[in-house]
Formats: C-alpha cells, structure tokens, sequence
C-alpha cells in the first residue's frame, strides 16, 4: 500500500497566539478528540510547553472494543509556525501528521497535513478501504466543530 496522504484547512477568526497556545499543549488534545476513542494521555506533560522530541504516550481505542496504546514523538517545533507529529509505536505502519498555523486577515489559517499507512499489505490495504480512511476523516471532521465550540465562532 502506497503512503495516503490527507490535508484539512479550518479558519480561526482568533489571533495566532491564542490559537498557538491552544494547539502546541498537547494534553489539549483529549478537547477535539472524539469522546467514542476513548482518548487517554498517559505521559505526565500537563503545562510542559512542546518542544522537538517529546514523548507522549496514549491509551486509544480507534474502533468500538480495540484499545491500544499509541506512542508519538514531536519531531520539530518552529514557535507559531508548526509542529510535528510521528507515531513510534502504535497502530499504523507510518503516521506523520504536519500542523501549520498561518497568521492571515481575521485570524488564523490552520491546515493539517497527514501522511499514513496502514499496516498488514493487502489486509491493511482492505482496511483502509473499508473503515480506517473514514474514521480520519470522520475524527477531522469532529475536530472541526469541536475548535469552533472551543474558540466560540
């Protein structure tokens, strides 16, 4: 199976520190995270600003009755700009997930850019097919309205 690759685009009429703030926090990940993952950081990183290689470990479960840890390492931070996120051991064959933070007219553009693989050959191939490439979606697309409840527009 070839590297998907997936990108999502939301506006924040908010200022690029206050969203900053917000997304470099990775504790405030369990807020746009769908409640049905049963999302729970293990790593003790409450108010520790990200920083290139830091570890956070999770417990997740990305389809009803699977639970599974997933262990991701921010791999670079440029401040206000973007961060960087790779899965080291977890569900996926590769998991590298780009998050751009661009201060324009109004606010913020964010855009996220994920590539991902799923693991098994034409199994995983299958999968992805069938309910993996969906659920992403479904999860940006939560994570959407959840930003918009978050920062109030």
């Amino acid at each position: 199976m070839l590297v998907k690759k997936k990108e999502w685009q939301q506006f924040v009429p908010r200022s690029l520190e206050e969203v900053w703030q917000f997304f470099s926090r990775p504790e405030n990940l369990n807020a746009i995270t769908p409640e049905d993952m049963s999302f729970e950081i293990l790593t003790d990183i409450k108010d520790i600003p990200m920083y290139a290689g830091m570890i956070v470990q999770y417990r997740v479960s990305p389809f009803p009755g699977i639970k599974m840890r997933w262990v991701t390492e921010i791999t670079h931070v440029a401040d206000h700009a973007y961060f960087i996120d790779e899965q080291r051991f977890g569900p996926y064959a590769l998991w590298h997930h780009q998050h751009h933070f661009k201060a324009v007219e109004g606010g913020v553009l964010m855009t996220d850019l994920l590539h991902y693989k799923v693991p098994y050959g034409p199994i995983g191939v299958l999968a992805d097919k069938l309910f993996v490439e969906k659920r992403i979606e479904d999860i940006f697309k939560y994570r959407v309205k959840a930003v918009e409840k978050i920062f109030g527009f």
